[in-house]
């Protein structure tokens, strides 16, 4: 079955850096882009990146275009994001995600907190 398992969170000053990983299987991974959505206390999940399969092409939320990174590393069935010049209003759980057919799949999501 699908298992995405994220990780990589943690409390950071503004300002603050953190490199967030999500690790796949269940699935061929090499096949599909891969997403990061969060989730801020109060709001609705958010997309934030995404990145083809082979990880070539990337897109990003307006909201944090310039300060974070998707990557992956098909050989390890892995995808990171890497968020950088954190602001409090980045707090939000972070999810890896993947949509196979019709169906989206998620991981149990990995906290990021940004304060001071």
């Amino acid at each position: 079955q699908v298992q995405l398992v994220e990780s990589g969170g943690g409390l950071v000053q503004p300002g603050g850096s953190l490199r967030l990983s999500c690790v796949a299987s269940g699935f061929t991974f090499s096949n599909y882009a891969m997403n990061w959505y969060r989730q801020a206390p109060g709001k609705e999940r958010e997309w934030v990146a995404t990145i083809t399969s082979a990880g070539v092409g990337t897109n990003y939320a307006g909201s944090v275009k310039g300060r974070f990174a998707i990557s992956r590393d098909n050989a390890k069935n892995t995808v990171y994001l890497q968020v950088n010049r954190l602001k409090p209003e980045d707090t939000a759980i972070y999810y890896c995600n993947v949509k196979i057919g019709f169906l989206h799949y998620w991981g149990q999501g990995t906290q990021v907190t940004v304060s001071s």
